[in-house]
């Protein structure tokens, strides 16, 4: 099964013309799980950094520290994740909506601040983060957008969606699309429960922006 995850590695590598990284030069982070050095792992754990490093991503932070731990299931998840974000059917700024929706419903502090600037850099409007981050309704979005709002937002917090919903979603971004939403909220949702275990710290110098929510 490895071999399929490399094979799906080397494709996603190929077209996103990433170069590949130095494995021996890793600085990891984490908190209760500490940092892996190179020289620590097993052949399993570096096969699958070898997968995260040459695949799209710029670097391996966030969970990855603590998906090293069971490397076999890591490496299935974090080739999930590259497809999620990397070669989703869904336009950018209404992806990376859903991956703040899902980071907000989990309060997942470092998820929130690194796709929130993902999410404004590809043209998702401010006031729907702001709203997000704040657990309200958007008062202003173009029809796919509310349509994604709406379908995340039931999704996380009800585990259903109305035929309504479910038919807008349909009809903004295609079967497809919603399958793919579905991946989305579930992949991220995984991130944030392994950084919110790990209690992963955020950035030297930025501030916790999201506050709990009543679920």
């Amino acid at each position: 099964m490895l071999m399929g995850i490399a094979d799906l590695a080397a494709q996603t590598t190929a077209s996103s013309g990433a170069a590949s990284a130095d494995p021996t030069d890793l600085a990891l982070v984490g908190n209760r799980f500490p940092p892996l050095k190179w020289a620590q792992m097993s052949e399993q754990q570096k096969t699958m950094m070898r997968h995260v490093l040459d695949g799209p991503r710029t670097a391996p932070n966030g969970p990855f520290n603590v998906m090293l731990r069971s490397p076999v299931m890591g490496d299935f998840a974090q080739e999930l994740g590259a497809q999620v974000r990397f070669n989703s059917s869904l336009p950018a700024p209404l992806r990376e909506m859903a991956i703040l929706m899902a980071a907000r419903y989990w309060t997942a502090h470092y998820e929130w601040n690194a796709h929130k600037t993902a999410a404004l850099q590809a043209g998702l409007n401010p006031a729907i983060v702001t709203a997000i981050a704040e657990g309200q309704t958007p008062k202003s979005m173009q029809a796919n957008e509310a349509a994604m709002h709406r379908f995340c937002s039931e999704l996380l917090h009800t585990t259903r969606v109305s035929n309504d919903t479910f038919a807008a979603a349909k009809e903004a971004f295609g079967e497809q699309g919603v399958a793919e939403i579905i991946f989305t909220l579930g992949y991220y949702s995984t991130v944030s429960m392994l950084l919110n275990v790990d209690e992963y710290p955020l950035p030297d110098g930025v501030q916790v922006e999201l506050k709990p929510l009543a679920h």
